[in-house]
């Protein structure tokens, strides 16, 4: 997409405006939360109305003091393209990084706990403590799910509802395919369960499913609510048959049988039930996934933004995320995914 296209779409999380060259900790949170985030464009000489206005002064002065301002501001060094561009006849100055590989990056004077800075939509956000953790996962290519949780004990562990799933597959659930599909991690000799694991038995403390039965078209009135927080696997089958009872039916006669369909048909409810409990953030612990059902349509919401950096351009390209690699393993290795 060309430039000047892209500043007619307005500032989000990969696109920051500035009128004039703004303070020296004003560019440098701003590349941060870019390098953290997904890259970006930090660009000068266009106003909060999306009008290219231009810049004054010397461009290779102004190039050199950024440069400068974030050499001595950033930690790790964040090395950016800064080139200029000129739309009928006005000069504009883009500053351009891309998603580092050294997360996280944050502030020298304020220290990687308070100096940290993410992108959220199109702002930058001071990191929280579980931020920067992910980032630092993020760095060593784990995901959450495939971290060890030391809080549990192997032992005291219930894999029963897990090895059940298993065996309806006809399939074993030794402790070497828990070691291969990373549901426990060997430490040191001693064997340590992930955090994927714990998701998949419903273990941790946010791993639940509200769903609801809405009178009419808004939330306003509720006639049925159920709340679910056993292994992903119950859950799936219980919220299955929570929506399906909730549901019109259809009868068609073909020949001499009566067939009976649902109004919204049995394979979109499966796809999207499971992508919600695939691909969920399970590292924010305050929210569920929350299904809500109305006269006219059916609202599945699953936690988290879009992973690792990913925006909304990269999914129309093709691009994609394993957020839980553990989890999603599991489900590809049970049929569950394709």
């Amino acid at each position: 997409m060309k430039l000047e296209d892209e500043i007619k779409l307005g500032e989000s999380k990969v696109l920051e405006f500035k009128q004039k060259l703004p303070n020296n900790q004003s560019i440098a949170k701003s590349i941060i939360a870019f390098s953290n985030t997904a890259g970006g464009k930090l660009i000068i000489g266009v106003d909060d109305n999306r009008n290219i206005v231009g810049i004054e002064g010397d461009i290779f002065d102004i190039q050199d003091k950024i440069s400068s301002i974030l050499y001595e501001s950033c930690y790790p060094n964040i090395i950016p393209e800064i080139y200029t561009k000129n739309i009928e006849g006005l000069i504009i100055l883009v500053i351009e990084v891309h998603k580092g590989n050294l997360v996280p990056y944050y502030l020298k004077s304020q220290g990687k706990n308070n100096g940290t800075y993410i992108r959220l939509g199109a702002t930058n956000r001071k990191a929280s403590f579980e931020n920067i953790i992910e980032l630092e996962r993020q760095r060593r290519n784990i995901t959450f799910d495939e971290d060890i949780n030391y809080d549990y004990e192997l032992d005291t562990l219930n894999l029963e509802p897990l090895k059940k799933v298993f065996n309806k597959f006809k399939k074993e659930l030794t402790e070497e395919k828990l070691i291969t599909l990373k549901l426990i991690k060997v430490e040191n000799g001693n064997k340590y369960p992930t955090n994927g694991l714990l998701i998949i038995l419903g273990i941790l403390e946010n791993v639940s499913t509200k769903c609801s039965r809405f009178k009419g078209n808004t939330m306003e009135i509720f006639l049925d609510k159920k709340e679910y927080s056993e292994d992903l696997f119950t859950q799936l089958e219980s919220i299955e048959i929570f929506i399906k009872n909730h549901l019109n039916l259809r009868g068609e006669i073909k020949g001499l049988q009566r067939i009976d369909t649902y109004e919204i048909p049995e394979v979109a409810i499966r796809e999207t039930l499971i992508n919600a409990v695939v691909h969920r953030d399970y590292t924010n612990l305050g929210r569920d996934i929350k299904v809500a059902i109305y006269d006219n349509k059916i609202e599945i919401v699953s936690p988290g933004g879009l992973p690792n950096g990913l925006t909304n351009e990269d999914i129309f390209t093709g691009r994609s995320e394993v957020r839980n690699r553990v989890v999603a393993r599991v489900f590809k290795e049970l049929n569950y995914l394709v």
